[in-house]
């Protein structure tokens, strides 16, 4: 079971947990954790089946063939390539399992039609007749080589597993067969995966869907995770209203044939996670593979962002994002026009988790809640918010202001934290005297 999190509107909360309220003014220590994690469903022709994996930047770029099976310049991994491009790491679920590749020595690691084009060539040793060489190909690339006397002796490698029971045998190739994906994907295969992603903590979700009701889906997901449970993170979707500063509501379709509209979903993903909090993805320039539809007018892309979608337009030779801004346009007292902002959202999420990962860790069931436990506690916000300040995200912070008391019941702790998050520049308005 999770610890409690989320909004509070009275003091009734049964879960322990941290329950932070965000309104306009009218999760290990107290210092910033990383930014740049991404989470994604994905088809693929190859990967584990029914498993969140993690991939590193420097993996992507170093083992794309083993993790996703083709070459890191493959067209296959235009997307992936998109998102490494600002994403630090990335938890993937592939949605797609199906059937595993095999022949007479080995089955291939995982499911997928990727599987078909292994092969394995065996060749017996010029200088021991006892011996064989056995190679494993992906392709044309050699992926690994043993010698060995018996199947017996032969260690599993990252695309096949061996059937040390099989008799050797000198053959110049002999392919796997029989790998396929999932006939379809469904709604199951993407609840299941949201099942296993909360478990997780990451910075931009993403949803590669053009379906309806699984983009609703994630949008649900999002507001359940970001309210009930606690946990701050924003989601990107292609062409789905949902009024609400955690959905990142992606309006551009990429024109490539072949290739799912909402491609773009990559790119926003990856640069949304690793944007930081004191940085805007405002007028940040498009360095992606895809063609990007620009073929909104001026008044259209102004009457779109303002409507919660986040754009990019064309500007002279390059694709540029018009705002950074989220789906939220439902502006109210209690959450003003500041909402739509990802980089303020940015910066409260980034407070909610850590200041959440803070009291969990370090004081839920560990300190007292008597003066100077609350005073610990106190001193270890205004040290978190003097990190913001630092940085560039907060400005004017008063450490006079920030206060931690006793709540109505005796376990509990009430905090108030004014703050008040920076913006980049976005407009000019100049007046020129001539004299």
């Amino acid at each position: 079971m999770s610890l409690g999190g989320g909004v509070f509107v009275t003091q009734n909360k049964v879960a322990p947990g941290a329950y932070i309220n965000f309104v306009s003014a009218a999760r290990a220590s107290a210092t910033l954790s990383e930014r740049g994690v991404a989470a994604l469903a994905l088809e693929l022709d190859w990967g584990p089946d029914g498993e969140v994996f993690t991939v590193e930047n420097s993996d992507m770029q170093k083992n794309s063939m083993k993790i996703f099976g083709y070459d890191y310049t493959s067209d296959k991994l235009k997307g992936l390539r998109d998102l490494f491009l600002h994403a630090q790491t990335l938890y993937a679920y592939r949605l797609n399992g199906g059937e595993k590749a095999s022949n007479t020595y080995a089955t291939a690691k995982y499911s997928g039609t990727r599987g078909n084009d292994l092969k394995i060539v065996i060749t017996a040793q010029v200088d021991d007749d006892d011996s064989y060489e056995v190679s494993t190909l992906l392709g044309t690339s050699v992926v690994d080589t043993q010698v060995v006397t018996a199947a017996s002796e032969l260690v599993d490698n990252d695309y096949v597993v061996f059937k040390k029971d099989a008799t050797l045998d000198a053959t110049a190739g002999l392919v796997l067969s029989g790998g396929s994906n999932a006939a379809s994907v469904t709604g199951e295969n993407y609840q299941t995966f949201l099942d296993k992603i909360e478990a997780y903590r990451f910075n931009t979700l993403g949803c590669l869907s053009t379906e309806a009701t699984i983009k609703q889906l994630f949008v649900a997901f999002t507001k359940r995770m970001r309210d009930e449970v606690g946990v701050k993170f924003q989601t990107v979707v292609y062409n789905q209203q949902a009024d609400y500063e955690g959905i990142i509501n992606l309006r551009n379709k990429v024109n490539d044939a072949g290739e799912n509209a909402a491609s773009l979903v990559y790119w926003v993903t990856g640069k949304s996670a690793g944007c930081e909090i004191n940085e805007s993805n405002v007028n940040q320039v498009y360095d992606g593979e895809f063609t990007v539809d620009t073929s909104d007018t001026q008044s259209q892309i102004e009457e779109a962002a303002s409507s919660g979608e986040f754009v990019l337009h064309r500007v002279g030779e390059e694709i540029r994002v018009f705002r950074d801004v989220n789906s939220f346009t439902s502006v109210t007292v209690d959450k003003n026009a500041d909402f739509q902002s990802n980089q303020i959202i940015r910066v409260l999420d980034q407070m909610g988790n850590d200041i959440a990962t803070l009291f969990n860790n370090q004081y839920l069931g560990l300190v007292q809640n008597n003066a100077s436990g609350r005073m610990a506690f106190w001193n270890d916000i205004v040290s978190y918010n003097r990190q913001l300040e630092k940085l560039g995200a907060i400005e004017n912070f008063s450490a006079e202001e920030v206060v931690v008391e006793a709540g109505d019941e005796k376990s509990s702790v009430v905090v108030t934290n004014p703050v008040t998050p920076v913006m980049a520049m976005e407009k000019l308005y100049m007046t020129i005297i001539v004299q």
